[in-house]
């Protein structure tokens, strides 16, 4: 089967993509299990398990005092702002799967130093081996090396924000139901995907300053900071 580990709604502020685009997007390029991974919020991630349960696993993308955690299976919405500890404890508390998001790529604000990745990777299921929005390949390069070296599976996904990004990279693997066998499958999926064009990133940047100019109601979906 084919997961993408990594996808936005409009949940997150620099996506404009509504849940059924993105159910849409994943039917068409036969994609079997996406993990929508909103900004620190579980909200769209919800919303799109509603319209397609057996396809969608809940996540977040959790912005921690140090970088992202990236994570599925989450029941419990984990704010933002707390410490990779903290973070990994309550995410561990209910059972989730545990990801690092782009943990090289050096034009992310969410990226991480190598000081602080050695202290959490005994606590993480795995590392985001490939991110298709990375720009520069030796980016997620470093991140699957550093994957290898810890004896840690890596996770694939596209990173998308805009439905046409939807499957640039996945994982083929073995089916799997719960966080639990993910762990299994996991260890031997393969990559595959590409890296999305350089262009892709105007879909973020013009989300932010479209949100702020129209309102909720003209949008159909909630406000956002």
């Amino acid at each position: 089967m084919l997961l993408d580990f990594h996808t936005h709604t409009f949940f997150s502020q620099d996506s404009l993509t509504k849940p059924e685009q993105l159910i849409a997007a994943c039917h068409r390029r036969g994609i079997d299990r996406v993990v929508v991974t909103d900004h620190n919020t579980i909200a769209g991630a919800l919303a799109a398990h509603a319209l397609d349960p057996e396809r969608v696993i809940v996540g977040e993308e959790i912005m921690t005092t140090r970088g992202e955690i990236l994570a599925a299976f989450v029941t419990e919405e984990i704010p933002p702002g707390l410490s990779p500890q903290e973070t990994i404890r309550r995410l561990r508390d209910q059972g989730a799967f545990i990801s690092v998001s782009h943990p090289f790529d050096r034009w992310r604000g969410g990226a991480w130093r190598l000081e602080d990745l050695l202290e959490i990777a005994p606590l993480v299921d795995a590392i985001e081996a490939f991110n298709a929005r990375c720009l520069l390949w030796r980016d997620n390069l470093k991140a699957q090396e550093f994957a290898r070296r810890h004896g840690l599976p890596g996770t694939a996904g596209s990173d998308a924000h805009a439905p046409s990004e939807i499957g640039a990279a996945c994982l083929v693997l073995s089916p799997f139901a719960g966080p639990d066998d993910m762990r299994i499958a996991i260890k031997g999926a393969q990559v595959r995907g590409r890296l999305s064009p350089f262009w892709v990133h105007f879909f973020s940047t013009y989300a932010k300053p479209y949100k702020r100019l129209f309102s909720k109601k003209t949008l159909d979906i909630p406000h956002q900071a």
